[in-house]
């Protein structure tokens, strides 16, 4: 199965030079716009949600997004493949399966992600308000015994966040600079990858932010910081940061690489290494 979803994953890189060929796809969002999908399948950057809808649906379009990414430090590989779908660019539902293979221990955790994101107010670069969007993610962990043998109280949790994102044009040396905000309200230990809560830890609310500068109308760089619960006596559980660019070749076509800092997990120190994450956008599906 791990060779499978590698192919898949090479598959999509082989096809980006046609995509990236292409003139691009229907829809008035601007180019880049449609951000990418993050780790749980929300339309975001790479370790978190943004409060965009995913995909390049105009208000009166619905499209979807596939996407693939790899996450490999140091004694971990997560691998995620997801389907996003936008709806008129107010609603968003998602899909993600999730396989954390555990080097040490020889095994793959496997994570299911349902979720669903629904634009309040404002928009992310017209007028002066920010987008303002909430959302829901259910998780569920179908091989939760190592989770349970450190502490946790449960194979499934629900996440709920608020999120506002901003994109100035011109903002920095001619330069459209974007930035999000999210606050997440959860007991997912390791984003749920080791199961949920703990005795006597409750849910807690942590914040999420990135920041990222378009280098042209193709090109993005920027950071990331994802705060974490830590409710696992003995196993510390550090924040998630990250570096990274993004490629919008087209709008058929994103492409995400970074180097990650995940710190401590689940007691292995020092866990970095590469991010990369492919996302394939249709056009108008009604």
């Amino acid at each position: 199965m791990k060779h499978i979803r590698l192919c898949a994953l090479l598959t999509l890189l082989l096809t980006m030079p046609a995509l990236a060929a292409a003139e691009g796809l229907p829809g008035s969002k601007i180019l880049g716009t449609a951000g990418a999908v993050n780790i749980e399948g929300a339309g975001g950057g790479g370790l978190l949600p943004w409060a965009f809808i995913g995909s390049y649906a105009s208000e009166d379009e619905i499209a979807a997004t596939v996407s693939a990414s790899s996450v490999n430090v140091d004694d971990f590989d997560l691998k995620t493949t997801g389907l996003l779908l936008g709806f008129y660019n107010r609603v968003e539902l998602s899909l993600a399966k999730q396989w954390l293979r555990v080097e040490p221990l020889d095994l793959t955790i496997e994570q299911h992600v349902v979720g669903a994101k629904v634009r309040l107010a404002g928009d992310t670069i017209y007028g002066t308000m920010p987008q303002l969007s909430a959302g829901v993610q259910y998780k569920r962990n179908t091989e939760a015994e190592v989770a349970f043998a450190l502490g946790a109280d449960d194979d499934a949790g629900v996440d709920v966040y608020i999120a506002a994102s901003k994109v100035w044009l011109d903002a920095v040396w001619g330069r459209n600079l974007a930035l999000n905000t999210t606050l997440r309200y959860t007991d997912a230990n390791q984003t749920g990858l080791l199961g949920f809560g703990a005795a006597g830890q409750g849910r807690a609310i942590v914040a999420e932010t990135s920041l990222a500068i378009f280098i042209n109308r193709y090109w993005a760089a920027g950071i990331e910081y994802r705060q974490k619960p830590d409710n696992l006596a003995g196993v510390r559980e550090h924040d998630w940061r990250d570096v990274f660019v993004g490629w919008f070749p087209s709008k058929a076509v994103s492409l995400v690489a970074a180097y990650a800092d995940l710190g401590t997990i689940a007691g292995l120190k020092q866990q970095e290494g590469l991010y990369l994450s492919v996302h394939l956008n249709t056009g108008n599906l009604q």
